[in-house]
């Protein structure tokens, strides 16, 4: 299943976040994770997936829902595992920075094209 920008969006919108956060720890792992979100603690995350835990600031929020747009957008094109190496590695379309460093730098719509890019294989600049 191919994830257009509108289509990834519109999922992450209607998902819990605490769902978003348990599915990108699975994902990326809880270090990955507190780290593109900006928090110091790499266990962070663990507690905001928990029912009961505590609510990262709006800051962080929306780099993890940004984030998980992105991952939806590659994972559902090129499986988990290209999706992981995808957020980890230095990046042509983000001038070989990392999509972790760059929605920590809160660079949303350079993080968004590069995705698709990715998913659609073509690179504009």
């Amino acid at each position: 299943m191919i994830t257009t920008t509108g289509t990834a969006h519109a999922e992450t919108a209607r998902m819990d976040f605490r769902e978003i956060v348990r599915r990108l720890n699975a994902s990326l792992g809880a270090a990955m994770v507190s780290a593109l979100a900006g928090a110091k603690d790499p266990k962070a995350s663990y507690r905001w997936q928990k029912e009961d835990g505590s609510v990262p600031s709006d800051a962080f929020q929306a780099r993890i829902l940004l984030a998980h747009r992105a991952w939806r957008m590659v994972s559902d094109v090129d499986g988990d595992q290209v999706a992981r190496q995808w957020f980890l590695g230095a990046n042509p379309w983000l001038d070989e920075m990392s999509p972790v460093e760059a929605i920590h730098q809160d660079r949303f719509k350079a993080v968004i094209d590069a995705a698709e890019a990715m998913a659609s294989g073509g690179f504009n600049g």
